[in-house]
C-alpha cells in the first residue's frame, strides 16, 4: 500500500483544484457512510447529498456543480467517480518482490525478464517470454512460445496456451484459459472429427480479464482482444472472435465463434451474441438479451423473449417484427370502425 498522501500530493499526481485544508493526510478512500478522517470519500449525484451531510470523511472528492455544499477539504474534478478509481489505485497498489520461486519449472530457452516475478509451482514452456515486470502468480502455466508483456499480472491458476500473447499491463484473474481449443468439428456420417485450431489468442494492452473466463484460440485466424478492454467473470469467447478496444462485457456472456464486436461497446450479463454477427461501434446490449442478428448502428439494443419451442420462438420472432406494422393496422382498422358505427347512428336516426 502506498505511504499516506495530502491533497495537494494527490492533486499533483492526479490533477483537480484542491479547495479547503490540504495539509490533512489520508491513506485510503471509502464511501461517505462509512468514510473516517483518514479517508477520502466522493459525491457523484445530487441525491446524496444527504449522506454528504452526516459524513464522517475528512475530505471529498466532486464536481464544480457541488464545489460549495460542503466546507469539507476537497478535490474539484470532472468526473469524481473516475478520479476516485484513480486515488483508490494509488493507495491500494501491490508490490511482487522480482524472483522466480524455487518450485518453479521453467524451459531452458523461457525468457523471463530480471524485473519479473515467477511464483510457486508455476511452468513456463520452451521458448515463452516474460516481459519486464511481469508477474505470473502460483500455479500459473504458459505454454510455449507464448508472451506476456510488460507490467502484466496473472493471479493464480491462469492458463495461457502454445503461442498466445498477453500484451502490457494487462491483469488476468485466476481460473482464465487464454487460447484453448474452439468448439470445431465437423460432422461425417453420424460422427463428429475435430478440426485442429492452429489461430492464436492476441491480447492487446490494458486488458483485464475476470476469474474464469474463456478464450478460444482461431480455428484458422486469430481470435483478437484489442487494447483497454475489460471482461467480467464467467465469459465465454468463441474462435475467431474479434473485441474492439475499450469494450466492457459484463459476467457470464457467451459470444460465438466469429463474431466482430466494436469498439467502446458495453454488453450486459449473460447476453449471447450468435457467431459471425458484426456488432458496430458504442453498441449497448441489455443484460440477458439473445443478439440474432448484425447490429450495424450505434445505439442501445434489447431482446428479451420468453422460452418457447423452436418453430413458435422463430414464429414470435417474425411476428415481433411486424409489430410496427400491425399496430399501425389496427390502428386504421379502429379509425374505419369508429366512422362507420358514426354513419350507422346517422342512419338511424334519419329512420
Amino acid at each position: 500500500m502506498t505511504s499516506s498522501l495530502t491533497l495537494t500530493e494527490i492533486a499533483q499526481k492526479l490533477g483537480g483544484e484542491v479547495c479547503g485544508d490540504s495539509g490533512a493526510k489520508f491513506s485510503q478512500v471509502a464511501s461517505l457512510q462509512t468514510a473516517n478522517a483518514e479517508q477520502i470519500a466522493f459525491l457523484t449525484d445530487s441525491k446524496y447529498l444527504s449522506q454528504l451531510n452526516s459524513t464522517r470523511a475528512g475530505a471529498i472528492l466532486l464536481s464544480a456543480a457541488h464545489t460549495d455544499v460542503t466546507s469539507l477539504p476537497r478535490i474539484v474534478v470532472d468526473n469524481p467517480y473516475a478520479y476516485y478509481a484513480r486515488v483508490a489505485a494509488l493507495f491500494n497498489t501491490e508490490s511482487t518482490p522480482a524472483g522466480i520461486a524455487s518450485s518453479a519449472s521453467l524451459a531452458v530457452d523461457a525468457k523471463v525478464a530480471a524485473s519479473a516475478s515467477v511464483g510457486e509451482y508455476a511452468v513456463i514452456e520452451a521458448g515463452a517470454v516474460i516481459g519486464e515486470g511481469a508477474i505470473i502468480g502460483n500455479a500459473c502455466f504458459i505454454g510455449r512460445d507464448a508472451v506476456i508483456g510488460t507490467g502484466s499480472r496473472l493471479y493464480p491458476h491462469v492458463t495461457v496456451y502454445h503461442h498466445c500473447q498477453v500484451g502490457r499491463d494487462c491483469v488476468v484473474h485466476s481460473g482464465v484459459v487464454i487460447g484453448g481449443d474452439g468448439f470445431g468439428f465437423a460432422e461425417d456420417a453420424g460422427q463428429w472429427i475435430k478440426i485442429p485450431q492452429i489461430g492464436r489468442v492476441m491480447i492487446g494492452d490494458s486488458v483485464e480479464i475476470g476469474a474464469n473466463t474463456t478464450i478460444d484460440r482461431g480455428a484458422l485466424d486469430d481470435t483478437v482482444i484489442e487494447d483497454g478492454v475489460k471482461l467480467d467473470n464467467q465469459i465465454q469467447i468463441a474462435h475467431n472472435c474479434r473485441i474492439g478496444a475499450h469494450t466492457a462485457i459484463a459476467g457470464c456472456v457467451g459470444i460465438a465463434g466469429s463474431a466482430r464486436i466494436g469498439r467502446h461497446c458495453k454488453i450486459g450479463g449473460a447476453a449471447m451474441i450468435l457467431g459471425h454477427l458484426e456488432i458496430a461501434d458504442n453498441v449497448t446490449i441489455s443484460p440477458g438479451s439473445m443478439v440474432t442478428r448484425s447490429l450495424p448502428q450505434a445505439g442501445v439494443y434489447t431482446a428479451l423473449l420468453p422460452l418457447q419451442a423452436h418453430e413458435d420462438g422463430i414464429k414470435t420472432a417474425v411476428h415481433i417484427r411486424q409489430l410496427n406494422v400491425l399496430v399501425e393496422r389496427v390502428a386504421n382498422l379502429e379509425k374505419e370502425l369508429k366512422q362507420l358505427k358514426e354513419l350507422k347512428s346517422l342512419k338511424e336516426q334519419k329512420t
